[in-house]
């Protein structure tokens, strides 16, 4: 949100942002405002999310595991998800040219 609020005093618009994730639980708690006897012992700092996700100034998205791509800068990935997540970032490594 600093950010946002950032490109916004510098005259760029800024649409909904969107958190994704592959943690259900996590969505939940966010989307549903709900005080659940099991949630009162998370800080109050993290229900910030939830008047982010009520003024739509975020909107927060399921991704499947396996096609999380931020896996690969958080993860260590087996050899085939690296190649799947590197192509579809657009990274590509071809052959080196000598000067």
């Amino acid at each position: 949100m600093w950010m946002t609020n950032l490109f916004r005093e510098i005259g760029f618009h800024v649409s909904l942002i969107m958190i994704c994730g592959d943690n259900l639980g996590s969505i939940f708690i966010g989307s549903n405002p709900v005080q659940e006897k099991w949630i009162k012992h998370i800080d109050i700092r993290y229900h910030y999310i939830h008047e982010c996700i009520k003024d739509n100034k975020v909107s927060v998205v399921f991704v499947p595991e396996n096609d999380n791509l931020a896996d690969m800068f958080t993860k260590n990935l087996d050899h085939l998800k690296f190649v799947k997540f590197r192509e579809q970032l657009g990274l590509t490594f071809g052959p080196t040219k000598n000067a």
